[in-house]
């Protein structure tokens, strides 16, 4: 007697197994991947990118009161007394630009600029313009240095 060939199994379902192993893997690398990547953005200082997009708003509110004709001081103040709160923080949000001498420079020439437009606030939109001109050269200058 012969004795019967054990079952084999079946070509389908063992590619079937090792397809769904397959995807159960993609699927947990993905979600890795997503996890990893968000806890390395989470260490990333926060600080720097504030400070930029504050003094970027507030450029941008001077700059649509001019474009509305909108150029008393009481429109103008608040904005530079905010850049100039902002550029205090210049240094502590680029601790390692901060160990550079241009940066320094910068950053005082910037709020050098504030104060001058604090003391003799501009009082029409001429004076306006041009305190937003020689905000934006100062602001231009530090970017030309350090943003390569």
């Amino acid at each position: 007697m012969s004795t019967p060939a054990p079952d084999s199994p079946k070509s389908g379902s063992t590619s079937m197994r090792y397809f769904f192993v397959w995807a159960i893997g993609l699927v947990l690398g993905i979600i890795a991947t997503v996890m990893i990547g968000n806890a390395l953005r989470a260490r990333q200082d926060p600080l720097p990118k504030a400070v930029m997009t504050v003094q970027k708003f507030h450029m941008g509110v001077l700059k649509r009161n001019l474009e509305q004709n909108r150029c008393a001081a009481t429109d103008t103040i608040p904005n530079l007394q905010t850049l100039r709160r902002m550029g205090d923080d210049l240094e502590a949000a680029f601790p390692e630009l901060a160990k550079d001498d241009r940066f320094v420079k910068h950053a005082s020439d910037f709020r050098k600029v504030i104060d001058a437009s604090l003391a003799s606030p501009p009082m029409n939109c001429e004076g306006v313009k041009q305190t937003i001109a020689m905000i934006g050269d100062q602001c231009k200058a530090c970017h030309d240095d350090f943003n390569k």
